[in-house]
């Protein structure tokens, strides 16, 4: 039988969930969750292919109930009132409906219209006040492997030897605000660094965006296996020969490049279903795209409440609706 269109009172009603709840259950105020709705573009309603119907709003609220926690789908029926097909094709439609419209926002550094001369500046400065020895370092990148569940094909691809496991790899840049700037991805876990680097673009994109007219460059850190290059600087690696004031280097940008870590433990803290590999299936959910929400939704989190990266460098993260554009 098909559930009512109208969404009757036993069906989910944000309206009638407390504001402490709402944290809880949705890592966002009820307030901003309003908020969040509008600026992310929700359609009014989503229909299902079964002719189910729920509010934008309402399939907001379940994608974000589903990645907080690594609930069964049948855990949320007492929730939201739906069962837990229902709730599944709603979660994987709103998913692909902020892949489709904000998908950019992690994809390629050029489409940031915020990421502007000024705000390079602003983030060198505040990594720069935090010790670092350049004064033209803008974010940090690395990289992050999430486990999978053993896939059923493929599975030499995905495993990763030095990390012991079946995993989909990432590239991300942090930006001393908290905000996840670019997240490539995702590749097979037994891909290199290197060829994960090159096939990303995204040194091209920092050739077009981080170099201006006035010959202001803007760099990023990361670990060797990048190679130092004019935009992304590296540790010093001769460790038999090397000078004091290059150890000292590398101990300062060493520090400082943890805060990427902070970045990533964010996202699966606030999202633990994201950290729970017995759900992460390849064939039958797309891991990636919802690896990519959570760390747009975290960035959205990041822009309303700021971050333990934010506090540390003493800087406000961009606005929510700059943001998202």
């Amino acid at each position: 039988m098909r559930e009512n269109a109208q969404e009757p009172p036993q069906y989910f009603n944000l309206e009638d969930v407390d504001n402490n709840d709402c944290t809880s259950l949705f890592r966002f105020e009820k307030n901003d969750l309003y908020q969040l709705c509008e600026a992310l573009r929700l359609p009014e309603f989503i229909t299902t292919y079964n002719q189910n119907k729920v509010s934008g709003r309402t399939g907001l609220c379940m994608l974000l109930r589903r990645l907080v926690y690594p609930n069964r789908l049948s855990d949320l029926q007492g929730l939201f009132g739906y069962s837990p097909q229902t709730i599944s094709m709603v979660t994987r439609h709103v998913t692909d409906i902020l892949m489709q419209n904000h998908g950019h926002l992690l994809s390629n550094l050029e489409q940031l219209p915020w990421l502007n001369h000024q705000r390079l500046e602003l983030y060198a400065q505040a990594i720069h006040n935090k010790g670092a020895p350049m004064h033209n370092c803008w974010g940090f990148i690395d990289g992050t492997a999430r486990a999978i569940c053993r896939p059923t094909v493929s599975q030499e691809d995905y495993y990763s030897g030095h990390k012991r496991c079946h995993c989909v790899k990432y590239r991300s840049v942090l930006c001393p605000d908290g905000i996840i700037a670019s997240l490539k991805g995702g590749w097979p876990g037994r891909r290199h660094d290197a060829a994960m680097f090159t096939e990303s673009n995204l040194y091209n994109e920092l050739e077009r965006m981080a170099v201006f007219p006035n010959e202001d460059k803007y760099i990023l850190y990361g670990d060797q296996a990048y190679g130092i290059r004019e935009l992304l600087w590296t540790p010093y690696t001769n460790r038999i020969n090397i000078e004091p004031h290059q150890q000292e280097f590398n101990n300062l940008m060493r520090r400082l490049r943890l805060t990427v870590e902070w970045g990533f433990q964010k996202t699966i803290t606030k999202f633990a279903f994201l950290d729970f590999k017995k759900n992460q299936k390849l064939l039958l959910q797309d891991v990636e795209s919802m690896y990519k929400v959570g760390v747009l939704l975290t960035n959205c989190h990041t822009t309303l409440y700021g971050s333990q990266t934010s506090q540390y460098f003493n800087i406000v993260p961009v606005g929510l609706a700059e943001y998202i554009g």
